[in-house]
């Protein structure tokens, strides 16, 4: 294993290597295309890749038989989900650590259940029924389909340190994500993120190839003396900002709730080094706030809303590449 100096090394170039192949700016889809196609699913990811993005944004989980998954919930969520039968799930289903693959992709996750909130908040996604749940060499296989050799991939792990029962540790989940980034052939391409920090110590301590990506909130940040249990052991009361912490962790790239963004907060992370990449802005108004903020990228839903108002500014724009499912 290379020393902490080296690691750190690579770590660093791993991260501006993320940046500079992200152009001059880093168009992110959400979970593929949420606003406009059935999350985290290949008609998602093929919708984000014919409006042109820059990379895709998703979440993983791990199978009961080590299968490396495309969900956010750690559970089947019954607002996206039916069983086998075509009926939408009566509460929280099982979790996707419980399943086998063969078994969770018998659920139907291709449209939102009609009346639910969720759809209040989605109305313009198209459904596609019969989608399931892909695993992560999906959608590895699905851009190489679109001969798109230049979109990256940005995946969280989707980890609670508040419910370990629920999911793998975080040294083992890392650990299977890094292997199956590595076996897809993706690691220049990918960066891996969390809230959960004790999964980036263990990436950035065994793939400094791969560069993280930390993800913040005030409610996962914590305050005062005692440790967040999603910050691996870093106490606010010890650092003058959140971007200090995510130096003080090993960061290069900081992913903030787009709403405690401040002109204050960008400055102090460019000051340190950091890119700034908030998540999850939609909004037209918030979209032009955080552009005027310059931030590096911006995580949507709605990526060709993103991607009209970087064309009113004259800012470079990635390419359109679309693909059969």
């Amino acid at each position: 294993m290379p020393s902490a100096r080296l690691r750190r090394s690579i770590q660093l170039a791993a991260a501006a290597l993320a940046m500079s192949e992200a152009a001059a700016f880093d168009l992110q889809g959400h979970r593929g295309a949420r606003g406009l196609a059935p999350e985290n699913t290949l008609p998602a990811f093929a919708r984000a890749l014919a409006i042109g993005v820059t990379t895709l944004e998703l979440d993983c989980g791990v199978t009961r038989d080590g299968a490396l998954v495309v969900s956010h919930d750690r559970r089947l969520n019954p607002d996206i989900t039916r069983g086998p039968g075509g009926a939408w799930l009566d509460g929280p289903g099982p979790m996707i650590h419980a399943l086998d693959y063969a078994e969770l992709a018998r659920y139907d996750v291709g449209r939102i259940r009609p009346g639910s909130e969720y759809a209040k908040r989605f109305p313009d996604q198209t459904p596609v029924d019969g989608t399931r749940i892909p695993r992560l060499a999906d959608v590895f296989a699905l851009v190489a389909r679109a001969r798109n050799a230049t979109v990256r991939f940005n995946i969280e792990t989707k980890i609670d340190p508040t419910r370990p029962e629920e999911t793998l540790a975080p040294d083992e989940f890392a650990r299977a994500l890094v292997r199956e980034v590595r076996a897809g052939g993706m690691a220049r391409r990918t960066t891996i993120q969390s809230f959960d920090w004790r999964t980036l110590r263990v990436v950035q301590a065994e793939a400094p190839e791969i560069a993280t990506v930390y993800l913040s909130a005030a409610d996962t940040i914590g305050s005062g003396d005692r440790a967040s249990p999603w910050t691996a052991g870093l106490r606010p009361r010890d650092y003058a900002s959140v971007p200090a912490m995510v130096k003080a962790a090993g960061g290069a790239i900081w992913s903030p709730a787009h709403a405690e963004v401040t002109p204050a907060l960008v400055l102090e992370a460019h000051r340190l080094g950091l890119a700034v990449i908030p998540w999850t802005a939609n909004a037209p108004a918030e979209l032009e706030r955080l552009l005027d903020l310059g931030v590096d990228g911006i995580i949507t839903d709605y990526p060709d809303r993103l991607r009209a108002a970087l064309a009113a500014r004259r800012r470079a724009l990635p390419t359109p590449t679309p693909v059969e499912r």
